[in-house]
Order: C-alpha cells, then sequence, then structure tokens
C-alpha cells in the first residue's frame, strides 16, 4: 500500500514555494492582484489553501494537475458569469488553465466585488445589532 504525506502548509510563502516551478510565478501573479483588489484583507491559510478574509471569507486559491482555481462565494461567482463562460466552473469555483497568463484585471473585479459585497453584508448585520 502506497502511503501519502500529508502537506500542512503554515502560511501562503510556504504554500506557494511548495508548488512545481511552472506554476509558482502565476500563483504569486494571482496573489498579488488579490492583494491590490484588497489590501486589507487577511492573509491566511484555511483547508490547506492560501484565503483571504475581509469582513468574513473573502476568497481562496489552489493549484491542480491542470489548472489553477480561484474560489469565491456562489452569488459573487454569478454575478461574474458572463465573463467567465469561457472558462471551467463550480458553484463557487472559476478554473484557469496553466497554459494562460492570470487575467488579473477580471480577478481583481472580482476581488473588489467580493470585498464590497462583504463589507455591505458586515455593515447591514451591525445596523441590525442596533435595532
Amino acid at each position: 500500500m502506497k502511503t501519502r504525506l500529508k502537506i500542512v502548509y503554515n502560511n501562503v510563502d510556504e504554500y506557494i514555494a511548495l508548488q512545481h516551478d511552472q506554476i509558482i510565478v502565476t500563483l504569486e501573479k494571482l496573489r498579488q492582484a488579490i492583494k491590490q483588489a484588497a489590501p486589507e484583507a487577511e492573509e491566511v491559510i484555511s483547508y490547506q489553501m492560501p484565503a483571504y478574509k475581509f469582513h468574513g471569507m473573502l476568497c481562496y486559491f489552489a493549484t491542480f494537475q491542470d489548472h489553477y482555481s480561484l474560489f469565491v462565494s456562489p452569488d459573487v461567482r454569478e454575478v461574474f458569469s458572463e465573463r467567465l463562460a469561457s472558462y471551467k466552473l463550480t458553484k463557487s469555483a472559476i478554473k484557469f488553465p496553466l497554459d494562460e497568463s492570470v487575467p488579473v484585471k477580471l480577478v481583481t473585479e472580482i476581488v473588489k466585488y467580493a470585498a464590497k459585497n462583504n463589507l455591505n453584508k458586515a455593515l447591514l448585520r451591525e445596523a441590525k445589532k442596533k435595532t
């Protein structure tokens, strides 16, 4: 029986550094796009993936054998569904091919929208508490 070692990532730098050389540059571009779009977001590891928190979970990313994915809430993904039509999608994942460059502008817009959405939800929750 073959035993698989489970890698535990302690931070996003470690996650990226432990990927294949071909994907490291791509993941760094994706990371920078997310950080530019939501500079106040906290960078964490969640479910063994890089994740960003801003008034709740903002997004995750991960690399796979033939693609890398950006994970956002289903309602955020739905807002961009027309512009994402050329990508494989799941309920909350946008799958980008490894052989294409990071669509920085699109990722930035998605993350900015998600951050604004999270902030608005947090403000609504806060307003409800006061009433």
